[in-house]
């Protein structure tokens, strides 16, 4: 349909008036027009929507030109100077402490801080190695470990075979496979004088370069430990590396380890360029980004029947490896130390994408083969504006079930109909059913606004008598509800995104997730929810990250990229099965206005399920607009109150800290800063 059509149509529909003669003659009719007139909006919508994201990719792709030219090149030092200042601004923003230069300094000395923690500062002394080296484990485990090399530059690998024979704890075997040319003889002379005098070392000169898979299966035909361990031909471990490892292994169990790692150039793992503090195990994470990565080992019983590296993934072959050890595991461990350090240099995956550009496609095929295996099908996997592997996962819908949308209120009429008048104009998603719940309204405005929307087929108005209580309020609409799928939602939203619905739906059909929330954003399009983390905040209750972070960021290594699991999220905007929400007792009455949502996920988790976190499905939220805030008067007290029983109530889980918030960043802060005590 031409442009021209298209908007003759919308004319045509927009013209439609209300049938002439008695109103209840005449709804069937009326109904039908409206239907026709809100299908014919959302056409118009998905049609500029699309021709919108062209632009943007044409756009991305002059952005791309304009910095690889040498204009932009010799503008660094410009560049750099104002990221500075920008940076300053936004923790400002973040945290309302404008601290001028004292608080630069602050941040620079968190910086010399946490490489002291994490550096070559965190190495063990020397009576701390004698420590390690005399510990005595209640398991022998022996860690072969695994590296590839191909014309491996000769100081990288001594600094490499060097950082293995550091190691504190003993039990491991270094099996490396050669396949480097003739030019770089000296690889295989300096190995094998090595090994002349420590039989750990095992060597195997290839008579050919087998590519990345290749050398790396050929290592593993010299391994007889217990457990495999990969490592990169130029980069470094922890002298702690393996001692930490055992730990995990003999008090947790541990058949897949991980750790935390840096990025670092030059000459000394101290000139740290990113620190990758992880979360544990998450599915979700990745299959939308390889946070895994290094230092990964794991039992050498899980590669029965599979094959290490699969040569069709090279570039990426250890994502793939990843998603099949740990589909296999049982006990996955994140040991949550700097542990290992990768080196950026000419030519390395660290270094930038385009050194490997075959990588992204091999990245989007292991995850296709994963997601297969699990029994999805027609999905989509596209890169986003974060990284090039770091993916936006698209789920088809295996049904469309009634979702139900339920919104407490009392007066606020411009909130409100700004709230349901979005809901109806913007979603693509057409099965579903407002309830909003009245309680305790004062204005006409407002109830002669409830008669005009609930003309509306889709929208009912019921009223719920007593005092304000957010979670009694939700628990009364979800028993009026008839949907499969209750959507909490807050008067003072606003939908952004059409296709809100289906983004949420997508993952709340899956029988392992319980929970799934949006990304909301305040009116000057600042984060308002990204997720939240338990013990996170003053109250040590639980927090919002990346709160008041612009829209633009990616965030903390691209979280606010790709859909993750996350320990709860927000009942601003929340998705949850209907047999799950009454199976679980609703929201928690004892948690009048504050902590329910939270709350409601922590069961939720209890229950083995998933919490999930999605980037994709946006909507304005104008927080505490309708019921004021929660930080003054009795309100205040409230609040305080709330928080004592959350803390009482979720005591073992609060102690424990957050799966998905590494204990190396800081509860004072949402923006994922290093904690530097």
């Amino acid at each position: 349909m031409c442009d021209m059509d298209k908007e003759k149509q919308t004319e045509k529909v927009n013209s439609l008036a209300m049938p002439e003669g008695k109103p209840e003659e005449n709804l069937e009719a009326y109904y039908k027009d409206l239907y026709e007139r809100e299908k014919a909006k959302n056409e118009k919508l998905a049609y500029r929507l699309a021709d919108s994201q062209r632009q943007v990719e044409d756009l991305t792709m002059k952005l791309q030109k304009i910095k690889g030219s040498i204009f932009w090149k010799l503008a660094k030092p410009f560049r750099v100077v104002i990221n500075f200042f920008l940076a300053s601004k936004a923790r400002i923003l973040a945290h309302g402490n404008p601290k001028g230069i004292a608080h630069k300094i602050l941040n620079k000395y968190r910086e010399k801080r946490s490489i002291k923690i994490h550096g070559k500062g965190s190495f063990p002394t020397a009576a701390q190695r004698k420590e390690q080296e005399e510990t005595v484990f209640p398991k022998k485990i022996t860690f072969s470990i695994l590296v590839p090399l191909y014309n491996t530059p000769e100081k990288f690998l001594k600094e490499m075979i060097g950082s293995v024979t550091a190691q504190t704890y003993g039990g491991w075997e270094l099996c490396l496979a050669d396949g480097s040319d003739n030019e770089h003889a000296y690889v295989g002379e300096y190995v094998k004088s090595l090994a002349a005098d420590d039989q750990r070392i095992k060597y195997l000169k290839l008579t050919e370069n087998r590519g990345i898979s290749g050398n790396t299966n050929a290592c593993l035909s010299l391994a007889g430990g217990e457990y495999v361990a990969l490592f990169d031909h130029d980069d470094i471990l922890h002298p702690c590396a393996l001692y930490e490892y055992m730990k995990a292994i003999c008090e947790k169990d541990a058949d897949y380890l991980y750790c935390d790692e840096a990025t670092f150039k030059g000459n000394s793992i101290d000139n740290m360029i990113t620190m990758h503090f992880k979360p544990d195990f998450a599915p979700d994470n990745l299959r939308a980004n390889n946070y895994i990565c290094h230092f990964s080992a794991f039992k050498r019983e899980l590669l029965e029947g599979e094959d290490l590296f699969r040569s069709q993934f090279d570039g990426s072959q250890d994502h793939d490896m990843i998603l099949r050890m740990t589909d296999k595991a049982q006990h996955i461990v994140h040991v949550p130390k700097m542990l290992y350090y990768w080196r950026s240099h000419a030519g390395s995956v660290a270094s930038g994408i385009e050194a490997k550009t075959y990588a992204v496609d091999a990245a989007k095929g292991a995850v296709a083969d994963h997601l297969k295996r699990h029994g999805y099908k027609d999905f989509e996997i596209e890169s986003t504006r974060a990284f090039a592997t770091i993916f936006r996962i698209r789920y088809p819908l295996t049904a469309r079930p009634k979702v139900s949308i339920i919104i407490a209120n009392k007066d606020h009429t411009e909130d409100l109909s700004r709230c349901v008048e979005s809901i109806i104009n913007l979603s693509t998603y057409d099965n579903y059913e407002i309830i909003i719940v009245e309680n305790n309204s004062e204005t006409q405005e407002i109830f002669d606004y409830y008669s005009e929307i609930e003309k509306h087929p889709f929208v009912r108005v019921v009223k719920y008598e007593g005092v304000f209580n957010y979670s009694r309020i939700n628990n009364f609409g979800e028993k009026q509800a008839s949907g499969e799928y209750i959507l909490l939602l807050n008067n003072d939203t606003q939908v952004i995104t059409p296709n809100w619905i289906e983004e949420m739906l997508m993952y709340a059909l899956r029988s392992d997730v319980g929970v799934v929330g949006a990304k909301l954003y305040y009116g000057d399009m600042t984060i308002q929810h990204a997720g939240i983390v338990i013990g996170l905040g003053a109250h040590r209750t639980a927090g919002h990250t990346h709160y008041r972070v612009p829209q633009a960021n990616v965030g903390y290594m691209g979280k606010l990229c790709y859909a993750q699991d996350v320990t709860a999220v927000t009942g601003a905007c929340m998705m949850v099965r209907r047999f799950l929400y009454e199976q679980l007792g609703g929201l928690d009455e004892e948690f009048m206005v504050a902590l329910n949502d939270v709350d409601f996920c922590l069961k939720v988790r209890e229950k083995g399920l998933l919490n999930i976190f999605t980037p994709f499905a946006e909507l304005y939220h104008y927080e505490s607009k309708s019921r004021g805030t929660d930080k003054k008067d009795a309100s205040a007290v409230r609040y305080q109150q709330e928080s004592d029983r959350f803390r009482l109530k979720w005591e073992k889980q609060l102690a424990a800290g957050d799966p998905y918030y590494n204990p190396n960043f800081s509860l004072d802060y949402s923006d994922f800063t290093v904690n530097w005590k």
